[in-house]
Order: structure tokens, then sequence, then C-alpha cells
């Protein structure tokens, strides 16, 4: 299993190691990781405690929706608990029966365009908990749903370290048609300010005249250990906790548009290669672009995906 080790200097200059703690009581796990629910997982927050209603009989711990417009069930456990596996199979199943309600509830917190831009092939459970089985780790491998297990623990000084030990990519479903109108945004907006139209709605293979320089960004995002790669409707999202990088293809101009989960402030900005994007709408998330075009485009660029990488 995945251990997280902090070490503190003493007054002698020695390493000494911190020894992690669990929660007294579960509901002080939930509301931290609440407060800062986008920031640690990126995930928008929708609600508290809500109930399942009559048949599933349960009350899910956190809903929310994540950066790439992903449904998310958040549960937390005190310790740890055998039931977790069957509890999130419950919940993603209701969240199949609820499509309206939690579509009602989105616009309610969000905004009409959030609820607009669900993405419902593949739910995302996330169980964080101060440890999990082997069976757990096993029978999340074996399940078609899109999970997620995190450790937790608590360390003086008020530090909170979340690890991601296991995810499982679960397996796309049909999702319901899109509005026409928000299709057409999203088709202007995937064409940035060249009104390029959206190159393609299944990024799953680069194009022709992509490819080559693809198979060799690809390396350079998985290269800096374990990531997920995701290919969702507009970009593929490599991902640990949050998504660290997207890409977008975009053949006509022959360039691979690749957004970087790194703060712009940081990065000395070149006219062409790299360009700020707070404030400015696109598809994929991160708010450093950066255009591939060339192999000397992508040497250029591995500093800065590694940079990426190492904060995540």
């Amino acid at each position: 299993m995945a251990e997280l080790m902090l070490f503190r200097q003493d007054a002698d200059g020695r390493d000494v190691e911190l020894q992690g703690s669990t929660v007294a009581l579960e509901v002080e796990l939930q509301r931290r990781v609440e407060a800062g629910l986008e920031s640690m997982l990126g995930i928008r927050f929708l609600a508290s405690e809500y109930p399942t209603g009559p048949w599933h009989r349960g009350r899910i711990d956190t809903l929310g929706l994540d950066e790439n417009g992903t449904p998310v069930v958040i549960e937390y456990k005190k310790g740890s608990d055998s039931g977790v596996m069957s509890q999130a199979v419950s919940y993603l199943t209701w969240l199949d029966s609820a499509r309206h309600e939690f579509e009602a509830l989105v616009r309610e917190k969000l905004g009409t365009e959030a609820a607009e831009s669900i993405d419902w092939r593949n739910p995302r459970m996330v169980c964080i908990a101060a440890s999990f089985s082997h069976h757990d780790r096993v029978a999340v491998q074996r399940l078609h749903e899109r999970i997620d297990l995190v450790r937790y623990r608590i360390f003086d000084g008020g530090l909170l370290s979340l690890l991601l030990i296991e995810s499982t990519p679960g397996s796309p479903r049909s999702a319901p048609a899109r509005r026409p109108r928000r299709e057409r945004e999203e088709a202007d907006l995937a064409g940035g300010d060249s009104g390029e139209p959206s190159v393609q709605t299944s990024p799953t293979v680069a194009p022709a005249c992509l490819q080559d320089l693809y198979v060799e960004l690809d390396e350079a995002l998985t290269v800096w250990g374990e990531v997920e790669v995701a290919p969702l409707r507009h970009y593929i999202a490599y991902r640990r906790m949050m998504n660290v990088a997207s890409v977008i293809f975009r053949p006509k101009h022959g360039v691979i548009l690749v957004y970087l989960r790194l703060d712009p402030d940081t990065v000395e900005l070149e006219e062409g290669f790299t360009r700020d994007m707070r404030g400015i709408g696109h598809l994929g998330t991160g708010d450093l672009e950066v255009r591939v075009s060339a192999a000397a485009d992508l040497e250029k660029a591995g500093p800065l995906i590694r940079r990426a990488f190492e904060a995540a």
C-alpha cells in the first residue's frame, strides 16, 4: 500500500518522522474536506448529508461536480469499513436513477450552464478513509464503476494529507443527448479565438497528422509516475487526484494544445508558445496553455510538464 511519510527537523537538525493520526469524529474530516473541496480534489460542492429516498435508504456524505463536469459522490470513514464498496455501488446506482434531481441541484447551486454541461457517462465515487483493506483494493478493480480510494492522515500543526492509493477508470456508458444549443456553444468554445469548430468529439485517437507528435507528448505526460489517462468528450485528461493536464487536438493548424495546472505568474510566457488562460473560456482544465506543433516545442514544454506533475 502507498505510504506517505512526513519528517520535521528537530533542534539538532535531525529529521524526525511525524506520526499521523485519525480524526476523533468522522464529521470533522467531512467538514474540513468540504470546506476545501475544490482546491483539494477539484470538485465543486453541491450538498452535504443528501438523502437518497426510501428505496436506497441512505444519506450521501457529500455530493459534488468535478472539474470535468462529472457527478461525484464522496463518502468518509474515520477508520476503515469493509462495507465501503457496497455503499459506493449503492450510491452510484441512486445517482443513475436520480439524474433529473441531480441536474436540478446543480442548476440551483452552480447555474444553468453547469447543469447543461453534466457528463453522465462515468459518474465517480470518492472514498476517503484512514485505511482500506486488501480486499477493498482488489474488489474495486473488479467493479465497472469509477472509484477513487483516498487515504487520509492528520498531523501536528493542523496538517491534513490525502493520498490516492487506488483508482479505477470505470466503464463509460451512453450519455443522454445534449441540447443542440449547448453543443453549438461548446463547438464555438473549442475553436477558441480562431473560430475553428470542435475538432473531434472522441479524442481517444489523435488525428493522423498529429499522431506521431501525440505519442511523444503522451510519453512526456505519463513519465512522472502513475497517472490516469481519461478520454473525455472534448479533451483527454491526465489526472491523479485532480486533472494535472488536458490535451486538445487542432489538426487544422497542426497544433496540440496542452493545458497545465500551473500558475501562469510563475512562468515566463512566450508568445505563440505559452498563454495565461485565466479568465479566458476554454475546454479542458488548467490555467497555462502550451502550444505544441513540433518536437522542439515538446522539448521546451518538458520542464513545465515536470513542474505540473511535481506539484500535483
